[in-house]
């Protein structure tokens, strides 16, 4: 039961924030917080990861829907599994983020990114993340950590 909690928190949490930042912040505009560390700017991403495939959005919508949909399949019968809480860990993050950003794929034709972390290298700083987005990648290091052959 937590980590279903876990994935809807996660989804929650996302929601808000990126509500709070499409009504409140202007694309383009920038502020920087924790030191300037994190840098806050409001960011649509039409495709997948980095805007790949952004120009077939109905595609990226299919295969995002279908990975979620595998991975509520495999959250499902993991859940009835003992132990393995690290796996559990990791899919009910993925869970949750994937969702928040399946979310805004379906209901605004895109995914609202807010904050990028600031770097030496020019590229890594214009990469926008969302929270969705970290849990993605958080939960999926997780899953390949706890993964046993």
């Amino acid at each position: 039961m937590i980590y279903i909690l876990l994935a809807a928190a996660i989804f929650a949490a996302d929601f808000f924030i990126k509500k709070y930042i499409d009504e409140n912040r202007k694309i383009g505009e920038e502020s920087r917080i924790l030191g300037g560390r994190v840098i806050l700017r409001k960011c649509y991403n039409k495709g997948a990861m980095l805007n790949a495939f952004e120009q077939w959005p109905r595609l990226v919508k299919a295969i995002s829907g279908g990975a979620l949909i595998l991975m509520c399949l495999l959250f499902f019968f993991l859940l009835r599994e003992k132990g393995k809480k690290g796996l559990k860990l990791g899919l009910a993050m993925i869970l949750g983020g994937g969702a928040g950003n399946l979310c805004d794929r379906l209901t605004k034709g895109r995914v609202v990114d807010y904050f990028s972390f600031q770097s030496r290298f020019p590229k890594l700083t214009s990469i926008v993340f969302n929270l969705s987005d970290m849990f993605i990648f958080l939960g999926a290091a997780l899953m390949l950590i706890f993964h046993k052959k």
